[in-house]
């Protein structure tokens, strides 16, 4: 989420163009979930510049918004990291992965059952959701997602889920206030040490392929 619909078209599109970078270097065929992490997160930035155009509201932009930032983002993150690291390392990310998938079926069913509706708030857009055990839900979706960063065992996605875990509170804090929405600063270096992650991946399987020759 970003602070205008021109924030959000300008931040998201050039989101998206890393993660089209991403995508053309990926070598290995695993690494292809999470190297798209960032188109996923431009195409959530486009969606919310549509829904500030439309000045809020329960309309398609919302309902997309909010099935990526939920549902989708919950089971995405994890399963990533699963195809991403070495088999033996898979092993202690199934507790993420079961709470990703226990996460977005429940908010998948909040959000067919609910109504979801955006509204303009100064610099920042409120989404009026109403989930049924919201404490419990988060603490699934951060298990979710940041727990499988932290014990993927890589240390660039270490990093990432660094990131997100100092980033997502002190941006929320800024949202809650009404301040200024800056979710898009942490997609956009999200998106960036995503991309670094690639091209050391590349790198290192260009090495290994060069000793074998």
């Amino acid at each position: 989420m970003c602070w205008s619909a021109t924030a959000d078209l300008v931040v998201g599109s050039a989101i998206a163009c890393v993660g089209v970078a991403c995508v053309a270097r990926v070598r290995r065929i695993g690494d292809l979930p999470l190297a798209a992490l960032p188109l996923l997160l431009g195409a959530h930035q486009l969606v919310e510049g549509r829904v500030w155009q439309v000045g809020g509201g329960s309309g398609w932009a919302t309902v997309a918004w909010a099935v990526i930032a939920l549902p989708l983002l919950a089971v995405w993150v994890p399963v990533a990291v699963v195809c991403a690291v070495p088999r033996p390392d898979r092993r202690r990310l199934a507790v993420p992965l079961v709470a990703g998938v226990l996460t977005a079926v429940l908010l998948t069913y909040a959000l067919a059952t609910r109504p979801v509706r955006a509204e303009i708030r100064g610099h920042t857009v409120g989404y009026a959701i109403g989930l049924p055990y919201g404490e419990v839900l988060i603490a699934g979706y951060l298990l979710a997602t940041v727990g499988a960063l932290l014990l993927s065992g890589d240390d660039w996605l270490r990093g990432l889920g660094l990131l997100a875990a100092v980033g997502a509170p002190a941006c929320w804090a800024l949202w809650r206030l009404e301040f200024v929405s800056t979710w898009c600063a942490v997609a956009a270096v999200s998106s960036v040490t995503v991309f670094g992650w690639v091209v050391r991946r590349a790198r290192a399987d260009r090495r290994c392929h060069a000793e074998r020759v």
